[in-house]
């Protein structure tokens, strides 16, 4: 009978060595989890061969369920409350949209349009400013006699003194006073006049309100016909073609031609030295 003392040592190797695959295996589960490899975790048990072997195999026995656990170890991890879902701050920001993409982008304005307007001759050789207002508030939609129009722009037996008068008229007479003065000093028109008369001709009608011009001198409109007024005159402007280019022009001065069309440039040297309201 062999003495149980020298089995001891043996008990407590074995027991030792089951502590040290459970070791192993916790191991091999944070390697397996960290990539590291099984190599390096049976490298770092110590020199032993024998045990060494041994672990080898626990843990070749464990490695499917060790690719369990990681696998749930894992998903617990991806499912974290602390990682799957931001602070309730941060997702407000991060779903802020950004005020210049959320921006909408101006319909452009259509290349050509005539607005819809009455149209009366002058009642008398002094009073083509009321006359022209009066056409242009027809083409807005806004009906009132040139007699209406005589005080607003303090016209008398010698006209109307300038563009500023016939803005501040059509302004009492459209919400929103959306007109503005556009003078052209010069004795002739500037590229970037003739531009900006154009945009504002484009804009003016787009948005369905006539344009009031005071011209001085001679013009040609597109047909050849020829427009005189050394004096001064002042004219509607109730639509435009070609992207502005050419504008459509109600003319109280003659009902035998109470309209005819004139290209953007000529309009602009035809008001050198004046103005324009729109």
């Amino acid at each position: 009978m062999e003495d149980p003392v020298k089995h001891h040592p043996k008990h407590q190797l074995r027991r030792v060595a089951t502590e040290r695959r459970y070791q192993i295996v916790a191991g091999a589960a944070a390697a397996l989890v960290l990539a590291s490899g099984a190599g390096a975790l049976i490298a770092s048990t110590g020199t032993d061969e024998a045990p060494a072997r041994q672990e080898a195999a626990a843990v070749a026995e464990l490695a499917p369920r060790l690719g369990d656990v990681a696998t749930r170890s894992e998903a617990r991890v991806a499912t974290s409350p602390s990682t799957a879902s931001a602070s309730p701050s941060a997702k407000a920001t991060s779903a802020k949209p950004d005020p210049d993409l959320t921006k909408k982008a101006a319909p452009k304005p259509p290349s050509s349009k005539v607005l819809d307007y009455t149209y009366e001759a002058q009642t008398a050789y002094w009073n083509c400013g009321p006359a022209a207002v009066r056409n242009a508030l027809s083409a807005t939609g806004i009906e009132t006699t040139q007699d209406a129009m005589v005080a607003p722009l303090n016209a008398t037996e010698n006209g109307t003194n300038s563009a500023e008068d016939t803005t501040r008229g059509l302004n009492q007479m459209v919400k929103g006073s959306p007109y503005r003065t556009h003078e052209i000093p010069g004795q002739a028109a500037t590229p970037a006049q003739m531009d900006q008369l154009q945009a504002d001709v484009v804009k003016a009608i787009t948005d369905g309100r006539g344009v009031v011009a005071n011209v001085a001198g001679d013009a040609t409109d597109t047909d050849g016909g020829w427009h005189s007024f050394p004096g001064g005159h002042y004219i509607a402007v109730v639509g435009y073609k070609d992207d502005g280019r050419t504008v459509r022009i109600a003319d109280s001065a003659n009902p035998s031609l109470p309209a005819y069309w004139m290209t953007t440039i000529d309009l602009a040297n035809w008001m050198a030295t004046r103005g324009y309201s729109a």
